[in-house]
């Protein structure tokens, strides 16, 4: 029976997002480029989304080039942010939703649990909510899916946790 197992998850620390966004409004509010045009981040923790507003689309592109910026350099994942198209707003204004990933959605879990199948690895891939958990009898197996699952790409940023 399996003895071992760890969990795959894809989580981002809201409170970091928080941080570089008061960052990121603090260079904005220095910058020539965004005098006068009354530039806005906000974050909405409960529906995950970071919501940009500006005069106009290029300094919206510009204010999530500064925001990505410094989520980078706190050690954000920044491949769990999804730009959503730059909208027109009241007044000429444009403004973008940013859509944060948090977890492993149902179809990324399972082509996870295909590749863990097809390479032949002596490992049970069971999907839980947005987490994927797999075990093995043996540890070297364990390691050896980590090694597989960090090299493929899933268009997440992913955590090993809770290896026992």
């Amino acid at each position: 029976m399996a003895d071992f197992f760890f969990d795959v998850v894809s989580k981002v620390d809201l409170n970091l997002i928080e941080e570089a966004i008061a960052v990121a409004r603090k260079e904005v509010a220095n910058r020539y480029d965004f005098k006068d045009c009354d530039p806005d981040m906000q974050l909405l923790g409960k529906e995950n989304i970071i919501k940009l507003s500006c005069a106009d689309e290029y300094k919206v592109k510009a204010l999530y080039d500064v925001l990505l910026t410094r989520l980078s350099k706190r050690g954000v994942a920044v491949r769990n942010f999804t730009p959503q198209k730059i909208e027109a707003a009241l007044g000429g204004a444009a403004k973008q939703d940013i859509k944060i990933q948090q977890g492993i959605p149902a179809e990324k879990a399972k082509e996870m649990v295909k590749l863990i199948k097809d390479n032949k690895l002596k490992a049970n891939a069971s999907i839980q909510g947005d987490q994927l958990r797999v075990s093995s009898a043996s540890k070297d197996t364990l390691q050896q899916v980590i090694a597989l699952l960090k090299g493929k790409d899933f268009g997440l940023e992913l955590q090993f946790t809770n290896y026992r």
